[in-house]
């Protein structure tokens, strides 16, 4: 496909407005605008500044569109990304890919049978590409991973699993090169009224063991990973972007200056658009979405 890509964006909070930034910066997309029926002055006050049109209408926003970024709630992925796809836009999920594992397969399949991309995002893909975790020829041994924060009101609509474990959930399945064998969870309730807590030992059949904890009620703030190697291990802070390499393999301990982890988002909105316009795969196909999704759902104890 030649010339530009017009793309807009479902939803105009935080990422909304992010994703707004990186769509009008980039050479090779025409931004339509913003839709978002919660909040219109939110919608009006990013196209005032990026250009694109508020628009009135989910059915004017897809009318204007060759492609659309879903960056709402999560709880309403499901809904947007649906009546994207039914009319054949390419389409960008912020993750998770949905709430629901039935509805995710829903979703793959009319891509499929439109033939347009579905893409989720899930970013720290790009940042263990830049280190290279992706092409080390050894399988991990075990993975332990916690991703942390203070309690905030943002990403509440759904657990604490499929707002912030997914990221590590989706890095593990990656890395283990296989869907998990087993899985025990602990969950605790909070002041969202959902699963704002959550840790799960899982096993993987190739015998790779992960813990993981994921936790929206703590004290600090903290994104760490350790990866055990038959050849040694690999520590990644994603929050600090630092790497400690016990390993015989060249990873980059400089990642962090990588255009790819320096600016994930860029990168995400990039891959979207390059699988678009040249055919290329993205990194985190629906495929790879719902493979996430299902096991934060087992996590959860839902699934």
């Amino acid at each position: 496909m030649n010339g530009k890509i017009r793309i807009c964006i479902s939803g105009a909070g935080i990422f909304g407005g992010h994703h707004a930034a990186k769509l009008a910066a980039h050479p090779r997309v025409e931004f339509t605008g913003v839709y978002d029926p919660e909040h219109p002055e939110r919608a009006q006050a990013l196209v005032t500044k990026h250009g694109g049109i508020a628009f009135d209408t989910r059915e004017a926003m897809i009318a204007s569109a060759d492609a659309i970024i879903v960056a709402s709630p999560a709880s309403a992925h499901f809904r947007q990304a649906m009546d994207a796809l039914e009319h054949g836009l390419h389409v960008l999920v912020e993750k998770p890919l949905a709430t629901r594992l039935e509805d995710a397969q829903v979703m793959i399949a009319k891509a499929e049978e439109k033939g347009v991309i579905l893409q989720v995002g899930h970013q720290e893909r790009f940042v263990s590409g830049a280190i290279g975790l992706f092409d080390v020829p050894e399988n991990p041994i075990s993975i332990d991973a916690r991703r942390i924060a203070p309690y905030s009101t943002r990403g509440t609509d759904v657990s604490v699993t499929l707002d912030l474990m997914t990221h590590d959930l989706d890095l593990m399945n990656m890395l283990a090169g296989g869907e998990a064998d087993e899985v025990h969870s602990s969950i605790v309730m909070g002041p969202s009224g959902g699963i704002d807590d959550a840790k799960a030992v899982i096993t993987y059949p190739g015998g790779m063991r992960a813990t993981v904890h994921a936790s929206r009620v703590a004290e600090d703030r903290q994104r760490h990973m350790r990866i055990e190697y038959p050849s040694g291990v690999v520590e990644i802070d994603f929050f600090n972007r630092s790497l400690v390499n016990g390993t015989p393999f060249a990873l980059n301990d400089r990642f962090a200056d990588e255009a790819d982890a320096k600016d994930c988002l860029g990168a995400e909105v990039n891959a979207f658009v390059c699988g678009i316009l040249d055919g290329e795969s993205v990194p985190v196909c629906g495929v790879a979405g719902a493979r996430a999704l299902a096991l934060a759902l087992r996590v959860d104890k839902v699934a």
